[in-house]
């Protein structure tokens, strides 16, 4: 009778294995999940397409008329003084879109976010190549399936980064459009505006994802990787008939 009770003792056993954490622990990286890939796919394509949608419509609208950015006659006028692409852009008045707090304007960036860096495409070309698989791997190995809001992160700054790439490469420089507190200015005489730059949707995209993930990481364990969940393989003592 003893020996006819020990396996219905081992069923608990059983059943606490099969509910264990993955092997290692219950870190289970991204990259595992389907779902994630796909929901970072789709973020992605949808900050790409509104970052050059909203730039063909600025540059569609906003001037008197539409304007149309030829890449050879930006590369002419960069080789002479990289300041000078701006003479492409008709003269036009900003368009208010919120009282004080943004202007639409259409501006050629030859350089990096917000009109720094003229004259390095090149550089900036090689390190947003450079930068992306860099996101690519914190979002494989480095988040959980579920970090939903970090994974929107990382694609809005993969979109952002991709969006000006484009632009680079296609038109030797980036279209600009967006200029946050137009009439804000430095107090004690005149000393400019706080805000002088022009920018787009990528750009307002790299800043937010890269506070998100700088939060992230500065909130993230010093550990890293959850401890391993201890699966202790050796079965319960038997009580009952089982011991008798």
């Amino acid at each position: 009778a003893g020996a006819a009770d020990v396996p219905s003792a081992e069923r608990p056993v059983s059943r606490v294995r099969a509910e264990a954490p993955t092997p290692g622990g219950a870190f289970t990286p991204a990259w595992r999940s389907p779902r994630a890939w796909v929901v970072l796919l789709v973020l992605t394509i949808a900050a790409i397409a509104i970052d050059l949608g909203s730039k063909s419509v600025a540059f569609a609208r906003i001037a008197d008329a539409p304007v149309v950015v030829n890449r050879q006659d930006v590369l002419a006028l960069k080789a002479q003084d990289p300041s000078l692409i701006n003479q492409l852009i008709p003269r036009h008045e900003p368009v208010v879109a919120v009282s004080g707090l943004l202007n639409f304007t259409l501006v050629l960036n030859p350089g990096a976010g917000f009109g720094t860096g003229a004259g390095g495409r090149w550089f900036f070309v090689g390190f947003t190549i450079i930068a992306l698989p860099l996101a690519l791997s914190l979002f494989a190995f480095m988040t959980r399936p579920r970090d939903h809001l970090i994974h929107g992160a990382i694609a809005i700054l993969i979109g952002g980064g991709v969006g000006n790439l484009y632009d680079r490469l296609v038109y030797a420089c980036v279209r600009d459009f967006l200029h946050p507190l137009p009439n804000l200015r430095w107090p004690f005489g005149d000393r400019g505006p706080v805000w002088p730059y022009v920018s787009n949707v990528a750009d307002a995209f790299l800043l937010v994802g890269i506070a998100v993930l700088a939060i992230y990481i500065l909130r993230a364990p010093s550990s890293g990787v959850p401890e391993p969940v201890v699966n202790s393989s050796t079965p319960t003592t038997p009580t009952g008939s089982a011991a008798s």
